[in-house]
């Protein structure tokens, strides 16, 4: 119920945001019941994990905040009933633009940049909640200085004034990003059958083992003979038999 505009219904994220979450939380719950299995001298034990329980944990103080003061959260867009300015704004030239001025000394840099440094100076300004019931007002100066110029020139002044600013990137910008390619978000591999093949690298480097991605998937059976000898000791005459068979 939290997501999209408060003048419209609820929106659902265009990708498997419960997919990704729940295979996250679940490699993280196998190396928990590893690590007891090898440190505490634990013993196997069945890892029971849902798609909702990792989603609901993510959904932060919404089910404290309605148990203990029966409030049930709206949707703001992207909005935050917490401060402001948080939005996103679209640029002269087409580009749009995420800021998230939840400190006040950044919202305070966002009103003076954009020429209103009297809204700053009013007295309810330095309170987060007050900025946040004033968003129109907030909203409508900034959008309007934005609008006014073009992409580089924006996110310039923002870099100069010291306020935080994100370009909205499709999938392109992303991989054209200097700080992505610096960073090696996105790795090539050689696929068997694609040849080079861009995709997302592994997301955390260790210092000793930084881990890397061998290939984007196998073919269907292809490393059967491997796994029915090292996990299942079976050598190649007997998988031969089964293969014979229509067992393996």
């Amino acid at each position: 119920m939290l997501d999209g505009q408060p003048d419209g219904p609820p929106t659902l994220p265009p990708f498997g945001l419960a997919d990704g979450v729940a295979g996250i939380t679940g490699a993280f719950a196998t190396m928990a019941a590893l690590y007891e299995r090898d440190v505490n001298g634990g013993h196997g034990q069945v890892v029971d994990l849902s798609l909702l329980e990792p989603l609901v944990g993510i959904l932060g103080p919404g089910p404290t905040v309605w148990d203990q003061l029966g409030y049930v959260a709206e949707r703001h867009g992207n909005r935050s009933p917490n401060n402001a300015p948080r939005n996103t704004y679209l640029t002269r030239d087409g580009r749009w633009v995420a800021i998230s001025a939840s400190a006040t000394s950044v919202a305070e840099r966002v009103m003076c940049l954009v020429g209103r440094p009297d809204i700053a100076a009013e007295p309810w300004f330095d309170n987060a909640g007050e900025r946040s019931r004033r968003a129109d007002l907030i909203d409508g100066l900034v959008a309007a200085w934005i609008a006014a110029r073009d992409y580089d020139d924006v996110s310039e002044q923002f870099v100069d004034a010291g306020a935080a600013l994100a370009p909205i990137y499709d999938v392109e910008q992303l991989l054209a990003d200097p700080h992505v390619i610096e960073r090696e978000v996105i790795t090539t591999i050689d696929d068997e059958d694609l040849g080079p093949l861009r995709m997302q690298n592994v997301m955390c480097r260790f210092s000793d083992t930084p881990g890397s991605i061998e290939f984007a998937g196998r073919r269907l059976g292809q490393d059967n003979e491997e796994l029915y000898r090292t996990v299942l000791g079976i050598d190649k005459p007997r998988l031969a038999e089964l293969v014979a068979e229509g067992i393996a």
